[in-house]
């Protein structure tokens, strides 16, 4: 791999956080943005630039772009610390239309984009990248496939795209973390802000922490146009996993419940371990016990 200079949008959030010092690592200029003071500070401390800007601010981002004059754009763009749906959906229409253009604008020939892995069409087995998406799902979750679907068409006009469709993240900064919201979920507290599907039920998850999620971003500067399941090795119900995840997490285990949804069918990693990408966490089983060091 060559050493770049890589705009990466989203850098403080929790794959962010994680990506920054890997790219620094591997020899390249980064310049990160956020929409204010102290998040640019925080970056800065990583030791990245920073600059101000905003995905909705179309001149402000083109400006940011421009500045930075990088030879890659990573999207990890979302709106989840308050786990607001819909502005998440809106980023990846709107703010992904504002990244892409800003990109094309300073002649950026690479483009890397956190996408999903729970967006394909119903299915007996863990879905690999040729499964169809779910289009036509019922609310909010169409919205979701749709906002995908719009978001990596988006980004598929940069000469090279890559759409990283992660499995549920956890770790440091997300929501699985020791007395984080879904902990306080799982306790019972109503107030709890998170969007997670926490039935021991068949319903199947794909999981990923956030360490491997920001690894597969750095390997994929290497890594051909088109989509590529970031997940681990073990695709679970969840009356296999929560039952794990509660313990770690020192919080009362659900009961097993019947059912399952049609579309949580897990996803296959094959096509990313084939391009090297391994896991320092293979399995959920390890890695929740792993929080609580």
């Amino acid at each position: 791999m060559i050493n770049m200079r890589i705009f990466v949008a989203g850098a403080t959030g929790a794959v962010g956080r994680q990506l920054v010092p890997l790219l620094l690592e591997a020899g390249h200029q980064v310049t990160g943005i956020s929409r204010n003071q102290a998040g640019a500070e925080a970056i800065r401390r990583q030791g990245a630039t920073a600059l101000l800007a905003d995905a909705f601010d179309r001149d402000a981002l083109h400006r940011a772009v421009a500045a930075a004059e990088p030879d890659a754009v990573i999207h990890q763009l979302t709106d989840l610390a308050g786990a607001d749906g819909a502005a998440t959906d809106r980023l990846r229409k709107d703010g992904t239309r504002n990244l892409v253009d800003a990109a094309k604008a300073a002649g950026v020939g690479r483009f890397i984009v956190q996408s999903l892995a729970w967006v394909y069409e119903p299915g007996e087995k863990p879905a690999d990248e040729a499964t169809p998406l779910d289009f036509g799902a019922e609310q909010p979750r169409g919205a979701m496939v749709d906002g995908i679907k719009a978001m990596e068409d988006t980004a598929a006009e940069i000469g090279t795209a890559v759409s990283l469709r992660f499995g549920i993240l956890y770790g440091p900064g997300t929501w699985y973390v020791p007395g984080g919201p879904v902990a306080a979920a799982l306790s019972g507290d109503q107030s709890a802000r998170i969007l997670a599907y926490l039935k021991a039920d068949g319903s199947v998850s794909s999981f990923v922490h956030v360490v491997d999620a920001a690894r597969a971003t750095v390997a994929a500067l290497d890594w051909p146009s088109g989509p590529v399941n970031v997940v681990d090795d073990e695709p679970a119900p969840g009356r296999d996993w929560l039952p794990v995840l509660s313990a770690a997490l020192g919080v009362p285990t659900p009961g097993p419940t019947p059912g399952q949804l049609e579309w949580a069918r897990g996803a296959s990693n094959e096509l990313a371990r084939t391009r090297d990408w391994n896991p320092l966490h293979p399995t959920w089983r390890s890695g929740f016990a792993a929080q609580q060091a």
